[in-house]
């Protein structure tokens, strides 16, 4: 089955040469079935991202493994795309082209590239913007054209570094049912990293809650709301439990944390 990750033992330390440096990640293990969604939340500092610039090969581990349909990741491929906090549009082009830019650099045509983007820009709801550029789009936009570029490279995996971080409380909100759309569609393998507990309540299969520095994998948490999921989920008192006892976990962590951080 295409779209399983495997992340078995996975540390990283960061370390300049000649000084101590940090451990950011100890011994993190979880897997994720073909078409799941799956966020990681945590404490500042937890580690999150890092495990997902590692899942993408981007940096690679200090130690352990993450397997991609059984294979070993070693460097970015064509099987995973990231969408990031900040919009990384390339001003110059068009909504169009910069949705098609993955294409071309598989080597696809411009008429290609364009043919292939065409519906994914239709998906995320971009028709009729396709010819303006990146400054004449709103922030939420924006974010609609970089998960269709993601997309567009027809990746198994689909990798969310808090892609909504930077947007307004409302905007956001309508972001997370528009991915929630698009992903009923697509049923795309989702890694999603958030500091938004609600969020991942509400977009998750599972929540993987990660301890403070160094990350490890403290609980994982089955999200047991039936889908479709609308918004109103958000006002059920199991919607509340699931946040509550999230939130829970990570006020642990981070008092533990600046408890650690006094007495040394």
């Amino acid at each position: 089955m295409s779209g399983s990750l495997g992340v078995e033992a996975v540390s990283k330390r960061f370390a300049p040469a000649g000084q101590l440096g940090v451990q950011a990640l100890e011994n993190v293990s979880f897997s994720v079935a073909p078409g799941e969604f799956i966020s990681i939340v945590g404490a500042s500092g937890s580690g999150k991202s890092t495990i997902l610039r590692i899942i993408d090969g981007l940096i690679g581990a200090s130690g352990g493994t993450v397997l991609v349909d059984g294979n070993p990741v070693t460097r970015p491929g064509t099987d995973r795309a990231v969408v990031f906090q900040a919009d990384t549009l390339l001003p110059w082009r068009t909504i169009l082209d910069n949705v098609g830019y993955g294409l071309r650099i598989q080597g696809k045509s411009r008429a290609e590239a364009r043919r292939l983007a065409r519906p994914y820009i239709d998906l995320v709801g971009l028709r009729g913007f396709e010819l303006l550029y990146p400054h004449q789009l709103s922030g939420g936009m924006r974010q609609r054209a970089n998960v269709a570029r993601a997309l567009a490279v027809n990746p198994q995996i689909l990798l969310l570094d808090e892609p909504f971080a930077a947007l307004d409380a409302q905007t956001r909100e309508i972001m997370q049912t528009e991915l929630l759309e698009i992903w009923n569609r697509d049923r795309k393998t989702v890694v999603l990293i958030t500091h938004q507990i609600d969020e991942a309540v509400f977009l998750s299969d599972r929540v993987i809650v990660f301890s403070a520095r160094p990350g490890r994998v403290r609980d994982i948490v089955p999200i047991e709301l039936p889908r479709p999921r609308e918004f109103a989920v958000k006002r059920t008192q199991e919607f509340g439990v699931y946040v509550e006892r999230i939130w829970s976990m990570i006020e642990d962590e981070v008092r533990r944390a600046m408890t650690s951080t006094a007495e040394t």
